[in-house]
């Protein structure tokens, strides 16, 4: 990134908008100087210039909810930043996962697929550490991953049959069954959907 293409305004600053690489939601919404993206592209950890103090940001330094920055991009006009992360941690200080949480009109729909995906796994991750009692999670767990592995037949076998009878209403269902099992393997093993991604990514090939 050439940091002379960053139009930043007369005191310096260029607004950064945070984004959850892995689920697409946006975190936060702050400001940077030059010195401030420096030290994102050099350390790879969300800074940015506090405007109320008057010096460098780096989020997580005190609190420990670091941002590992994995994509750094600037708009259009190039006078607007993105920091794409995997954050470890909530965003906001308040202790939300995103600084953007007071709704100001009802949503109209879910969020996208990626999001969904993360907060589930997130769960069944949360549900893999406490196995808090009466958890469909924990119960799965308890009773060994061949009982998982069965599900992911099971439900792979639903599917078909919901695509064979054309039902697009139980294919739906049966499919969001079968990806939540697989997100059960996936953390039962070790792996996150971050490691589907890179994987799905490294098959792309877009057209010339």
């Amino acid at each position: 990134m050439n940091l002379d293409s960053v139009n930043f305004d007369a005191q310096g600053l260029v607004p950064v908008i945070v984004q959850d690489a892995r689920s697409g939601q946006v975190l936060t919404l702050a400001y940077a100087n030059r010195q401030a993206l420096e030290n994102t592209l050099q350390t790879r950890q969300s800074t940015f210039w506090s405007r109320s103090r008057g010096e460098l940001w780096v989020k997580g330094l005190t609190s420990g909810n670091i941002q590992e920055v994995v994509e750094v991009t600037l708009d259009c006009d190039q006078d607007a930043v993105l920091y794409k992360v995997i954050p470890h941690g909530p965003a906001c200080h308040t202790g939300a996962e995103s600084c953007f949480h007071y709704s100001v009109s009802p949503p109209s729909g879910h969020p996208p697929l990626g999001e969904v995906l993360e907060k589930v796994y997130r769960t069944i991750l949360e549900r893999l550490e406490t196995l808090p009692e009466g958890s469909y999670v924990a119960k799965m767990h308890q009773a060994g991953l061949d009982r998982v592995l069965k599900k992911i037949g099971e439900e792979a076998g639903e599917v078909i049959i919901a695509a064979k009878n054309a039902n697009r209403e139980e294919l739906a269902w049966e499919a969001s069954d079968l990806l939540f099992h697989l997100l059960f393997t996936l953390a039962e093993q070790g792996l996150t959907p971050a490691d589907l991604a890179r994987t799905l990514w490294s098959r792309h090939k877009p057209r010339p």
